[in-house]
């Protein structure tokens, strides 16, 4: 009894401190939501380094600390293995892929943000309906396809395993419906005398998207192709389908990946070290992106 008085006396002066105090109040759940998005975002980074920095002996019984300081290991990952190849082929695939699918995605976004024609909006909503396909759903009738067995009309693509197309391919219908529905929402909310007055300088439409909307739009240009680079740079099934894993094939990181995991033993402090390397390149694009992003909304409000 005397228990419930004090928990009940405890509870009633906390509310009534925050009664008296919301600022303080809300300030303190700000800095613990904070803390907790911190904690559930930056351990699992933190846990690879722990993982990476163990000496391969000591990987059981780790607690929060890396027994032992193997550093070497991030050198390792480059020597026992052309892990920087591999980096490079994905690189490669996402650059490609990003800038199609922009590229596409904008023109089909001047088409359904600016222009007004018949079934525009069911349209769309195909468009966004097809985004909801799983991938495993067509994983074995593409392959099919892009291997060059199934004919259409009684023409026989070619055969694109063990290339880079292979891959950019399918990956392409599969992040453009994203892309087309970021971009007809930015391009969509630009004024129409500002691409008038381009179009009385003379401008086409495509010099007015190229030259005019896409400039304005950068907000979601960026978000539309950073995106695409980092789920095309992660992507794992038609990376793992379309390539037999041989580096001088085009194999992407997901191979790279793979290489540290043998028959019977899987190296924990390869592939934790790999991990961390293959995120650098995603990192760099992430702050650069910001800047761009916080630099074109300046632009955008200057010019309005």
């Amino acid at each position: 009894m005397a228990d419930n008085n004090a928990g009940g006396g405890l509870v009633s002066r906390w509310a009534d401190y925050s009664m008296r105090n919301p600022e303080t109040v809300y300030r303190y759940l700000l800095y613990i939501g904070i803390g907790a998005f911190l904690l559930i975002s930056l351990f699992p980074i933190y846990w690879l380094f722990v993982i990476a920095l163990t000496s391969p002996g000591n990987m059981s019984n780790i607690w929060l600390l890396p027994k032992g300081f193997n550093i070497g290991v991030f050198i390792e990952i480059f020597r026992t293995t052309p892990f920087h190849w591999y980096v490079l082929n994905s690189l490669i695939i996402s650059t490609v892929t990003t800038a199609l699918v922009l590229l596409f995605a904008s023109l089909a976004g001047y088409v359904f943000g600016r222009m007004e024609f018949r079934f525009r909006r069911p349209l769309m909503l195909v468009i966004l309906a097809i985004s909801y396909f799983p991938a495993a759903s067509y994983l074995i009738p593409l392959f099919r396809l892009l291997t060059g067995n199934v004919g259409v009309a009684g023409v026989y693509p070619p055969d694109l395993f063990n290339t880079h197309f292979g891959i950019i391919i399918p990956l392409l219908g599969i992040m453009m419906p994203l892309s087309i529905f970021i971009l007809t929402t930015f391009y969509a909310q630009i004024p129409d005398g500002l691409e008038d007055a381009a179009r009385v300088e003379g401008t086409t439409r495509l010099g007015a998207l190229f030259r005019v909307i896409m400039p304005l739009s950068a907000p979601g240009v960026a978000t539309a192709g950073v995106l695409t680079f980092i789920m095309v740079y992660n992507e794992f099934f038609f990376s793992f389908l379309m390539n037999d894993g041989e580096v001088s094939n085009g194999a992407p990181l997901v191979w790279g990946m793979i290489r540290f995991q043998e028959r019977f033993q899987v190296n924990y402090g390869e592939m934790a070290a790999a991990s961390l390397v293959a995120t650098i390149p995603i990192v760099i694009l992430v702050l650069i992106a910001q800047e761009r992003i916080v630099s074109g909304l300046t632009s955008g409000a200057l010019k309005e």
